[in-house]
């Protein structure tokens, strides 16, 4: 019997190697060239949704087996400027269904593994490429981290309080427009390869990705409904109906109460009687009605906030740290953090009611035996 919608498949033990694989993508082969940051969550993100993924690592590597973004995969040690090495990925990839590699343009094609060699082998193989700044342009060959690729897109000149930009953590370029757009992408053309029996190549740069993300403002700068400059529009802390207020006992909430039924709710709740806060989408009166609104969420504790307003339509909720995030009611009952080898760490996501995927083993591996295996499977 398919499991229920409210079933958690992470209630049961993990599968491991001997286990029958659930997941969307079982019976896909992905082979991950080992990297940091966005490429092992991308693979994190296969290989829980049922994928087989095989990480080619470098020699010597240290392994974190309590690494969150590097569960589920078979890892392999290979010296990739040993041609013998590079010999035996090659074999490995003519059954491969997808390759997923990270390095800077021209790294592949140096160690005779690019597109062009690797698909004359397998025409099928759709071939994923995540860097910062893509495979050509001025800056291709450049070094860049999350913070550079985000900086040139418009994403993180609108984000923070009016002094100066705040990065947001590392989750816009390389988690949001890096390594969700490679999934994306590789998903994409996988289906597309099913239906035409050829392979390509995926480029996804994070700078891409993060322009991307920005689609729904740039189309309110068009029609007017956004302007240039931090806390001075609806969603950036402009407006007193849509931030962050700090409570009495020095935690944080959250409201987003946009819609004016939403607002009205708001008001109710809080107490908002002023007749100031009629004009709720009057831009010149935001300041003030935001310092007023501040010095109301200060005068009870985040709990006393909670105890009034969570659950109910003001669109509220306490604003949690990562040790606190876990134990709250509502992700505690979906189970959206699991624990592995003491480690607390997210759940799978996004959930499939039919094929639930789920978090396995990493384990060791030899290629020579996974190129066999995959061979006489194909």
């Amino acid at each position: 019997m398919p499991p229920r919608e409210n079933d958690n498949v992470l209630d049961k033990p993990a599968p491991n190697s001997s286990t029958r694989i659930s997941g969307p993508l079982a019976g896909f082969r992905i082979v991950e060239f080992a990297g940091i940051g966005p490429g092992p969550f991308a693979c994190m993100m296969l290989a829980d949704m049922g994928a087989e993924v095989v990480t080619l690592d470098r020699v010597g590597a240290k392994k974190n087996m309590k690494s969150v973004a590097g569960r589920g995969r078979k890892v392999v040690e290979l010296d990739l400027k040993d041609k013998a090495a590079v010999a035996q990925v090659l074999d490995l990839l003519v059954n491969a269904d997808a390759l997923i590699e990270g390095f800077r343009p021209g790294v592949m094609e140096r160690l005779g593994l690019g597109p062009y060699v690797v698909q004359a082998r397998n025409p099928r193989l759709v071939y994923g490429r995540m860097t910062g700044w893509g495979q050509e342009g001025p800056l291709a060959q450049a070094a860049g981290h999350d913070i550079n690729y985000i900086s040139v897109t418009g994403a993180l000149a609108a984000i923070g309080p009016k002094e100066r930009p705040v990065p947001p953590l590392n989750l816009v370029g390389d988690f949001g427009g890096g390594a969700l757009y490679v999934v994306v992408g590789v998903l994409a053309a996988l289906l597309e390869a099913s239906k035409s029996g050829k392979g390509q190549v995926v480029d996804a740069a994070m700078c891409d990705g993060a322009a991307s993300l920005m689609s729904m403002f740039f189309d309110m700068t068009a029609i007017g409904r956004w302007t240039e400059g931090r806390e001075q529009n609806f969603l950036d802390g402009g407006a007193h109906f849509y931030g962050v207020y700090e409570c009495s006992c020095g935690n944080f909430v959250s409201i987003g109460s946009i819609e004016p039924q939403f607002y009205a709710l708001l008001r109710q709740h809080a107490g908002l009687t002023d007749a100031d806060f009629d004009a709720q989408m009057d831009r010149k009166a935001w300041p003030a009605l935001k310092e007023k609104l501040t010095a109301v969420f200060k005068s009870k504790s985040r709990e006393e906030w909670c105890a009034i307003m969570e659950g109910t339509d003001i669109c509220f909720a306490p604003i949690l740290t990562m040790a606190e995030a876990p134990k709250h009611p509502h992700m505690a009952a979906r189970k959206i953090f699991v624990e592995r080898h003491g480690v607390t760490q997210p759940a799978p996501a996004p959930r499939f009611s039919r094929t639930p995927s789920a978090i396995r083993e990493p384990e060791a591996a030899d290629i020579g035996a996974l190129t066999n295996e995959w061979k006489a499977k194909r």
